[in-house]
């Protein structure tokens, strides 16, 4: 007889994108669901890891990293932001951003601590937290907007908050925090203790005339913070799980204490080839224009349509509405309205409700656009039918 086992997350089940994937797959949908692009990295990229382990460069790293690397991204950081980080004491090489923000939470937080976390919000979060022990807290970003509300913010803040976790560009809305909103939050944060991630994976997909505002940039963020970036989201390999953390050395000292007995430390040769790689600054310079056309392209087509489409200020994701359509007469809930879109017209999309606990529903829908323009434009073609 199997040994009964009582879960740590009783609530968790197979996540909406492995369910759509699977029935875009089922169904020869074209997947507009998950976030991860259709098309190749650049080739200089692959040559670059390549080298790197026909170099020799196989055995393990440094635990934080191997170094050229972490001086690359102390570099970037400075050059893009304005902020210096010792590449020895304040950055760290992750197995990916979603390994990055365990590690934030597993350091920080204990049984009885509260973590403030804006829903929607990436699925990784509030299991991350539970994990720790922590007893989640959830702000509700602005429906229709998702904008931050201060009040909201203010009000769950507690003596027993321990830590805040943000997200810009956001994942799922496509929103961007704007000048006033970072200053807003220092300011609410200067008189506490509460420590911030700042999940910024999507840093260089931000439009025109907006632009990225790391928490790195704001002296009273800068010190409470965990910034964390990918580069499987800016590379176009998300497949590879490599990201980094900025964080100041008392903060980075206990990250690491979980990262040395979580993954220990990333491979090798990639870490070799992205930072032989990151000296052209142009790749990661160059992203913001990249997706912008592609996003119009996918908004220029989703406007002869009868979706009600949302701002995409950043990220490579986009909202739309679906009240408009005539299906939405059926009273379909959006999850269940993905799944029929799925199905019948051929597309699969993310509902918004998955990225709340309570499952909120505001007949919003999520579809990323970092896909070949043959892609888009096939997906395009299908939803022309509604």
């Amino acid at each position: 007889m199997t040994p009964a086992i009582v879960s740590k997350l009783p609530h968790v089940g197979t996540t909406i994108f492995t369910v759509m994937s699977a029935l875009a797959s089922e169904k020869n949908a074209v997947n507009l669901g998950q976030g991860f692009p259709d098309f190749d990295c650049d080739p200089a990229l692959i040559d670059a890891v390549s080298l790197a382990m026909r170099q020799g460069h196989n055995q393990y790293p440094p635990m934080a990293g191997v170094a050229v690397l972490r001086s690359s991204i102390a570099a970037k950081i400075k050059t893009l932001y304005g902020t210096d980080y010792d590449a020895n004491t304040e950055i760290t090489v992750t197995a990916g951003a979603t390994q990055a923000i365990l590690n934030a939470v597993l350091a920080t937080v204990r049984p009885g601590d509260e973590v403030i976390v804006f829903e929607p919000c990436y699925d990784s979060y509030i299991p991350n937290i539970e994990m720790a022990g922590g007893t989640v807290v959830r702000v509700p970003l602005t429906p229709g907007s998702f904008r931050p509300d201060f009040t909201k913010i203010a009000a769950a803040i507690t003596p027993k908050t321990r830590l805040m976790v943000i997200n810009s560009p956001h994942n799922p809305s496509a929103t961007v925090w704007t000048e006033d909103e970072m200053r807003a939050l220092e300011a609410l944060l200067a008189p506490t203790q509460v420590l911030l991630i700042s999940d910024e994976v999507y840093e260089h997909m931000v439009y025109a005339p907006g632009r990225h505002l790391s928490a790195a940039s704001y002296p009273g963020l800068r010190d409470r913070a965990f910034v964390i970036s990918s580069f499987g989201k800016t590379y176009h390999v998300t497949g590879w799980k490599v990201a980094y953390c900025a964080a100041s050395p008392s903060l980075t000292a206990e990250f690491r204490k979980i990262h040395q007995f979580n993954v220990f430390t990333v491979n090798t040769p990639v870490q070799v080839g992205l930072a032989q790689y990151m000296q052209n600054p142009a790749p990661y310079l160059s992203l913001p224009t990249f997706y912008q056309r592609k996003r119009d392209l996918f908004r220029q087509g989703l406007a002869k349509t009868k979706f009600t489409l949302l701002p995409s200020e950043g990220s490579y994701f986009q909202c739309a509405r679906i009240d408009g359509l005539s299906v939405s007469e059926k009273n379909l809930s959006e999850s269940d309205f993905c799944r029929w879109l799925t199905s019948d017209i051929g597309v699969a999309a993310i509902p918004l409700s998955a990225f709340y606990a309570d499952g909120f529903d505001q007949r919003t829908i999520r579809f990323c656009f970092a896909k070949k323009d043959e892609t888009l434009q096939l997906a395009l073609d299908r939803l022309a039918r509604l």
